[in-house]
């Protein structure tokens, strides 16, 4: 990447203007002639590594408006610098896919994604997503992993030089998941959209936001500060926060396109479950449409509609999209089914973690459980306590037979934890060790029967005490099926 000067990036005049030939606000990954941005913290404040950054070469700092004199040759204030850093990373970097798209909400966002990249790749896009699973690329059938999975939004500089990166490459068509901490920390300040999109608001991230009015209010941001005036919000209107949301768009300037039972411009109008799925008939602006949709649950069937929305209002014709929606495949740990059963009952890893999440599985699979169903959960630590008795309560009164196991415990005591979320569910079955817990539950499993395990979906670790122990639930199951054919 070529450098350039320091006015440019800033897009304001500075008392010097040195030529820049990176940005970040990592001190560790400064060189000579970094834009160093020191952004304040929960457990650390970036103007301490300072005087480390202009060790390694940093040509400029910038920090925030209170950051006092002399703590670097050449300080840049600014009154919002995780905006500042978010739109120089962008100046920095340049190129960007011609069509972002991104979607919020506390459940959906890497299904609704990951459906956006596949319904482009099939009509001849090259695609892409940005999200918990990483960045994922796609021509046609083919796809291919940039990243590993990791943060739900990356780091401005990060998500700006991986942006380049797609461009330069050749994709046209990036989805992005916006977080509300992203959304909040402004990491995607720098990226101009075409549409976004709202999955659901419920329970969750309490212990950043503090409340839920803070949490709404960090989502809102996406409809009345980064998407452009002119452009479409694609809103799930089956939510209760519809409305909600609803309101501040227009009030933004934007369009709105409502999808779901009570959407009126992408309505579904019956959902019939079948063996490969599940059949919707669709109304669409007034036309009549069937789309053979090859994944299972009422909620997926939300996520498919979400994602045809946000294509829809980035530009692509509304036949060809819903076209598209018949080939789609779920997203990894999301509602994925595990083979190797042959008890003739089905298995399933999912990513649900927070109260609604699990709720919308339980009730998703339990039209397919002809027999029992049960589900593996916990709760994670060093997160919303609060949910943790809410998740036991739905659990107990959804499934047949629960098990309370370890997720992240983190910091926290595992034992305590699970003993939080069985206030909810006094009578399941608590098993700490979440490879046997896995186990019993596949041991258990008859014939009609379904098992879930939930909480961790794609994630390829389990974090013990500050360690990140290798797990991964869909192996688990895998090898818990084999061991009892």
């Amino acid at each position: 990447m070529s450098a350039v000067r320091l006015s440019d990036l800033l897009m304001r005049d500075v008392d010097s203007d040195p030529m820049i030939t990176g940005v970040t606000a990592d001190s560790r990954k400064v060189s000579s002639g970094h834009l160093f941005v020191a952004l304040p913290g929960t457990a650390a404040d970036g103007r301490a590594f300072i005087p480390q950054a202009l060790t390694q070469g940093a040509a400029a700092v910038l920090a925030p408006q209170d950051t006092p004199d002399g703590l670097a040759p050449l300080l840049v204030r600014s009154g919002d610098v995780r905006r500042a850093y978010a739109l120089a990373a962008r100046g920095f970097y340049g190129a960007q896919p011609a069509t972002c798209v991104a979607v919020t909400g506390t459940n959906g966002k890497t299904s609704v994604a990951a459906f956006c990249r596949q319904i482009w790749a099939a009509l001849g896009r090259k695609s892409a997503s940005m999200g918990t699973l990483g960045v994922v690329a796609q021509s046609g059938a083919v796809t291919e992993a940039l990243t590993q999975p990791g943060l739900t939004s990356p780091d401005a500089a990060d998500a700006a030089r991986l942006m380049a990166t797609l461009a330069e490459g050749g994709v046209t068509h990036l989805a992005l998941e916006a977080s509300s901490h992203g959304i909040d920390q402004r990491r995607l300040d720098g990226v101009t959209l075409k549409a976004a999109a709202f999955t659901n608001l419920t329970q969750d991230h309490l212990d950043y936001h503090g409340d839920m009015e803070a949490y709404r209010e960090a989502k809102l941001r996406l409809f009345e500060t980064l998407l452009p005036r002119g452009r479409t919000a694609v809103l799930n209107a089956d939510s209760d926060a519809y409305s909600t949301f609803a309101s501040a768009s227009i009030m933004s300037g934007l369009g709105v396109m409502a999808v779901g039972e009570r959407g009126r411009d992408l309505s579904l109008i019956e959902r019939r479950a079948v063996p490969e799925g599940q059949r919707l008939v669709l109304d669409v602006r007034g036309a009549r449409h069937e789309v053979s949709l090859p994944l299972a649950g009422a909620f997926q069937a939300s996520n498919a509609l979400v994602a045809a929305g946000l294509c829809i209002a980035a530009g692509e014709e509304p036949g060809a999209v819903l076209a598209a929606m018949e080939r789609i495949t779920g997203a990894a740990g999301r509602l994925q089914r595990i083979e190797g059963g042959t008890r003739g009952g089905e298995a399933y890893v999912d990513y649900a973690h927070t109260p609604d999440g699990l709720e919308t599985v339980l009730k998703a699979l339990r039209p397919h459980a002809t027999g029992r169903l049960i589900v593996v959960f916990g709760a994670g630590g060093d997160r919303d306590r609060g949910k943790r008795p809410l998740m036991g309560e739905i659990a107990g009164r959804l499934a047949d037979i629960a098990i309370v196991t370890d997720d992240n415990p983190r910091s926290e005591d595992p034992e305590a934890i699970r003993a939080e979320v069985r206030t909810g569910c006094p009578f399941a079955l608590e098993i700490g060790d979440r490879r046997a817990a896995i186990r019993e539950a596949i041991g258990m499993m008859r014939d009609g029967d379904v098992v879930v395990v939930a909480g961790k979906g794609h994630e390829q670790g389990q974090i013990v005490a500050g360690v990140t122990h290798p797990f991964d639930d869909a192996t688990e199951v895998a090898e818990a099926l084999r061991l009892n054919a």
